[in-house]
């Protein structure tokens, strides 16, 4: 059912709990797909820019160099290897995503908001849980090499 806004100026349509929304514009066919070359430009130009801008991305990246020299020096598994590989992807996935989430709340509203507050914290939370869990999970691959790395080098 269509009504007027209480500005008058577009036809607004009231959903069955009554909250006013407007009518969309929008219709999928009228987008045309960019091509898939253009979507991984776009891809890597996102990844790239949260790269340089980014600090905790930054810090995230330095702890996978960190993990691929010390995996090289400890010999480390090829499952071992695999774990590490889906845990920096989930962690740099997890941090730009929660960038993407900052820079939307950023752009639709400039004041205060709670659940602006909410959604950056939620999504930093992800991000959170996503490293403990990363963390104690490379510390139980990495501990016990590490162990046997230093009494094998102190024995000599």
């Amino acid at each position: 059912m269509a009504q007027n806004s209480d500005r008058g100026d577009k036809p607004r349509q009231t959903t069955s709990t009554g909250n006013k929304r407007r009518k969309s514009s929008f219709h999928p066919r009228k987008l045309k797909k960019q091509p898939l070359f253009s979507s991984f430009a776009n891809a890597w130009n996102g990844i790239l820019i949260s790269l340089f801008e980014e600090r905790n991305l930054k810090i995230h990246f330095f702890a996978a160099v960190m993990v691929l020299i010390f995996g090289n020096i400890l010999h480390i598994s090829v499952t071992e290897w695999c774990i590490c590989f889906i845990l920096f992807g989930l962690i740099m996935g997890m941090e730009l995503v929660n960038t993407a989430v900052e820079s939307v709340v950023d752009l639709v509203t400039d004041e205060w908001k709670p659940l602006a507050k909410r959604a950056k914290d939620c999504a930093a939370g992800a991000v959170l849980i996503s490293s403990i869990w990363a963390a104690a999970t490379g510390g139980t691959i990495f501990f016990p090499k590490l162990y046997h790395f230093i009494v094998e080098l102190f024995s000599k």
